[in-house]
């Protein structure tokens, strides 16, 4: 049987490396290929099932190749790993994803069509500005305090500083001073560029049914509705809110054996980004019941006597990543369940 069934295909920049299998898995060839005659060698092939590892531009060729006919899985690069036989090399890998792709338990990543890749973009760059936001305010403090100015942590503090630096009586030498402008002016244009995609993330969050919906949630604001809706995979991959709340990384990290359950600290695997969001939100509300009190009778009001704050923070996450999912696969908006006697 020479017929090809399926062909794992490791990419790259420039070269990339195709290995096809029959249905019984046996090779049937394997061979490199440039970038620019890829997707003419795909349109020459049966139709066939085509798997890459879910990694930079896997999103863009798996459309690319989809198009052409051909069903594509795009596998985590984890689950991968088990199948490579000893050296690493590109043949070896294309033939580690092929096989990994014939498993009948393999796990596969959902194919991200370009605006929902768009939407991500935002909140990759709004990402980035922030933690340059945050060097550039961490400099200003560090080198401040040579000269023995202190204030407070947080960014709201730094106006502090700024208006201190640009005090035509401030006694800094004139040297520090025009470095510390510069420091200035670039964290003014951050804040700025800052602002120009929240608001462009409140405008979707607004537009997008699904992300209103989210936002009944407490502790899920215009930022990581839209989020979720921009990362997260569609709510059919999960069977249930526990392996969508696993797949962020929420989960206890199981080491059990022999019968033995033993369960460690949150395993943060899977989508950072939303985890980190919903840990937000879950403090945010964790915060609020501690001033103005939990209902009583509540979960999280009995969670809070008897636990530490920052266990049922991420214990919250994870409870809100159930809703999430609940939300996602079956509708309607969140209600909050009422409190037991």
């Amino acid at each position: 049987m020479t017929e090809v069934s399926t062909i794992g295909l490791d990419i790259a920049k420039r070269v990339f490396q195709a290995h096809g299998a029959n249905a019984s898995g046996a090779a049937v060839f394997s061979k490199k290929i440039a970038r620019a005659k890829l997707l003419g060698f795909f349109a020459s092939q049966p139709r066939c099932v085509v798997a890459i590892e879910a990694c930079g531009g896997a999103h863009y060729w798996a459309r690319e190749i989809g198009r052409l006919g051909h069903t594509v899985r795009l596998i985590p690069p984890a689950y991968v790993k088990p199948f490579v036989k000893r050296h690493k090399n590109d043949a070896a890998d294309a033939e580690a994803i092929c096989e990994a792709a014939q498993r009948p338990s393999m796990r596969f990543v959902a194919v991200k069509e370009e605006e929902q890749q768009a939407s991500a973009i935002v909140f990759r760059a709004r990402d980035l500005l922030v933690r340059q936001r945050t060097q550039l305010i961490n400099a200003l403090r560090g080198h401040l305090m040579e000269y023995g100015w202190i204030v407070p942590q947080g960014p709201s503090h730094i106006a502090v500083l700024i208006e201190g630096i640009e005090d035509p009586a401030c006694p800094l030498p004139e040297s520090a001073r025009t470095a510390l402008k510069v420091l200035i002016d670039s964290l003014r244009v951050l804040d700025e560029q800052i602002a120009s995609l929240d608001g462009e993330i409140a405008r979707r969050s607004r537009e997008d049914a699904v992300a209103r919906r989210l936002m009944t949630i407490p502790g899920v604001g215009p930022i990581t509705a839209t989020a979720i809706v921009a990362l997260a995979p569609p709510a059919g991959m999960f069977r249930k809110g526990r392996d969508f709340a696993a797949w962020l990384g929420l989960a206890p990290l199981q080491k059990s054996s022999g019968g033995k359950q033993k369960l460690g600290a949150i395993s943060k695997m899977g989508e950072r980004t939303l985890r980190r969001l919903l840990i937000i939100g879950a403090s945010a509300v964790v915060l609020q019941a501690g001033r103005r009190g939990a209902p009583t009778g509540s979960w999280l009001g009995q969670m809070m006597a008897r636990k530490p704050r920052m266990l049922v923070t991420v214990a919250l996450a994870n409870k809100m990543a159930r809703i999430v999912w609940a939300l996602l696969a079956s509708g309607g908006i969140y209600r909050a369940p009422a409190a037991a006697a």
